[in-house]
């Protein structure tokens, strides 16, 4: 049975679902408020999100449910925005959801240079952390020191933009297109972006497009789930399809009731070490996230992450 339509018996029967459910969360609630809504329209008790985006942007929300929770480190990988930057104010929050801080005028920036100052996000590795983050400070969120006007340390971190393309230049706000690692903050770049045409720069709308391995195509709105939860759970997609770039391994029945008792087994492929795989039984259901390491002198499956319910 495929696995969409065996989540929707599943729903039925009371069963746990595990899989990812793509979602487009609109701007406004934050990402756990979603997450909440659709818990609680499916009826599922163990669900998460890979990669949080702020409550003002919109796009790509992958939901985990179930044994899913656990691909969460797997799944945060390359992702794709598209967004409008206004040129001229700068913000406390970076983007357009704080208070204006100062504005300048943008008469003398010319198409050339907004082209120059978006092509050099390629060559930008490290960024700094908004302040207003959930990035931790001696166990305090960022954003809580900004709002209780305390001192915020500047915070960087390593990043990689793979692809940046300015799309339309309307002063004084330009369209922008960028594909970046996981974790990447867009307010960031807009804010950098700012800082280097010296008139500062303030993030105004942002959607995910992308993120490993789903596109914008393939979610349902959270107003759809509520409305509909039998045929949202039905587009749940399950752990097996959630990883297309893991090698996928079925093990026999002896090796696999190895795994689940915790005991390392023999990699009986001709793998090098390092390599990543996916642990099936005989039915093709997962079992485990596993690595190759060598062990006196023998490829074994060292695992990762159990997927057995």
């Amino acid at each position: 049975m495929p696995e969409n339509r065996q989540n929707s018996k599943q729903a039925r029967t009371g069963t746990p679902v595990d899989g990812v459910l793509v979602v487009n969360k609109p701007g406004g609630p934050s990402s756990t408020q979603c997450l909440n809504r659709v818990k609680r329209a499916l009826g599922v008790k163990k669900a998460g999100h890979a990669g949080t985006l702020d409550p003002m942007a919109d796009g790509v929300l992958l939901l985990l449910l179930g044994q899913a929770t656990k691909l969460s480190s797997y799944l945060m990988n390359r992702k794709t925005y598209s967004g409008i930057i206004e040129l001229g104010r700068n913000t406390d929050t970076w983007d357009a959801e704080g208070q204006t801080l100062e504005t300048k005028d943008i008469d003398n920036i010319t198409l050339l240079q907004v082209e120059q100052v978006v092509d050099d996000w390629l060559f930008q590795k490290e960024q700094v952390v908004p302040p207003y983050s959930a990035a931790k400070h001696q166990g305090q969120p960022l954003y809580r020191l900004s709002r209780k006007g305390e001192p915020v340390p500047e915070k960087t971190k390593p990043i990689e933009i793979y692809k940046a393309e300015l799309l339309e230049f309307t002063p004084p706000y330009l369209k922008f297109r960028v594909e970046c690692s996981s974790g990447t903050y867009i307010r960031s770049l807009a804010h950098s972006l700012g800082i280097r045409l010296g008139v500062g720069a303030t993030l105004t709308a942002l959607t995910r497009e992308y993120s490993y391995p789903f596109t914008l195509d393939q979610a349902v709105s959270v107003a759809e789930v509520c409305e509909d939860p039998e045929q949202a759970l039905a587009r749940v997609v399950g752990i097996v399809d959630c990883l297309p770039d893991w090698l996928k391994i079925t093990l026999s029945p002896p090796d696999a009731t190895d795994v689940q008792n915790g005991v390392p087994v023999i990699c009986r492929q001709p793998l090098s070490s390092g390599v990543q795989a996916l642990l099936l039984d005989q039915n093709g259901a997962p079992l485990a996230l596993a690595e190759v390491v060598s062990e006196q002198g023998n490829a074994m499956f060292r695992v990762l992450r159990g997927l057995w319910q």
